[in-house]
């Protein structure tokens, strides 16, 4: 339900305006150095109210540990790290109760939980809790190495450069959406499963945690639909395995080739748009005008590439220790 991994095994937890959100990461190797300077720099990235178009919601983000970390090291016992919420304005939720918004989980969460969700921010469904996904990102980067892990936008609202979306945003007064790529480098061949435990099912599988994204390619992705066989096939230039072109994104039978590990995703437009809508009143059985109050993001897309790097990372290291590539115990030959 709220967890994920076979060794390095994250369980999230909290809501948009509850006390804290968090995250309890089980299988971590005892003596990685960790400190709270280390996820200072991705939790900037993901941020708002930095970047422009983004929600002027800022919450300070210092991690809080409360578990597995003893002399500035993890000890191998899970560990457990808390984000205060501390910026919040519940009274914007609480006067839309009765029109579930448009394009956000109010409705089903609703129907599934009988009323009981707490619906402030979207509650446990909220991007905010990727706070906590960046957390655990930036131990599984660590646990990395020298593997290289790196997500960049491609694209804002069907154009190629973020100013150009945004501006078609804000004249629009409504969101646009977004394609992230993320890039993977020094990854060993071998990782993965075929079938259901492929490298690109498990991917597939975090990538969707995150809340906004609708789509995932790798490597040529839709384009090799429309490829030929003969065009789409990588050639195999060395024992290394490196191939002359890298339309399979770095994945073959599900096993990591020891090329690039390239993959797109697709970021909806943010659902909570000032544009007015309709939606159904449930107190009143009724469809009526609705618009969204609030602080949002004019384009999600533009938080999410520390995100992806974050759940990309997650995948890996979780690979990496069932292969055993990774040791339980983090020393000086290790760094």
């Amino acid at each position: 339900m709220n967890s994920f991994g076979r060794i390095f095994r994250v369980h999230i937890f909290g809501e948009s305006h509850g006390e804290s959100v968090g995250i309890c990461i089980d299988g971590i190797p005892a003596g990685l150095p960790l400190t709270i300077d280390d996820f200072l720099p991705d939790i900037e990235r993901r941020k708002g109210g930095i970047q422009k178009a983004t929600t002027p919601r800022q919450e300070t983000d210092l991690p809080i540990f409360k578990s597995g970390v003893f002399n500035h090291h993890t000890t191998g016992a899970p560990l457990t790290i808390l984000f205060e919420n501390n910026n919040t304005r519940s009274g914007d939720y609480d006067k839309q109760r009765a029109i579930p918004r448009p394009g956000h989980a109010d409705f089903v969460a609703h129907q599934k939980f009988g009323g009981f969700e707490d619906y402030r921010g979207g509650g446990h469904f909220s991007g905010r809790l990727t706070v906590a996904l960046v957390a655990a990102g930036v131990i599984a980067k660590k646990l990395l190495k020298h593997i290289t892990v790196q997500a960049t936008i491609t694209e804002v609202g069907g154009l190629p450069t973020v100013d150009a979306g945004i501006e078609k945003a804000i004249a629009a007064k409504d969101s646009v959406g977004g394609i992230v790529e993320c890039t993977v480098t020094g990854l060993p061949m071998g990782l993965g499963e075929p079938f259901f435990d492929s490298l690109e099912s498990v991917l597939a599988h975090a990538v969707f945690a995150i809340p906004a994204i609708k789509g995932i390619e790798f490597g040529a992705g839709f384009a090799a639909a429309k490829m030929l066989g003969s065009e789409h096939n990588d050639a195999i230039l060395n024992s290394d395995g490196v191939t002359k072109t890298n339309y399979a994104g770095g994945i073959v039978g599900g096993i990591s080739n020891n090329n690039p590990l390239v993959f797109r995703v697709a970021v909806k437009p943010t659902s909570s748009t000032p544009k007015i809508q309709e939606s159904l009143n449930w107190e009143t059985n009724t469809v009526e005008p609705f618009t969204v109050k609030g602080r949002h993001d004019l384009c999600i897309a533009l938080r999410v590439p520390v995100v992806l790097e974050a759940v990309t990372a997650i995948v890996l290291a979780d690979f990496m220790l069932m292969n055993q590539l990774i040791p339980r115990i983090w020393n000086q030959s290790n760094k």
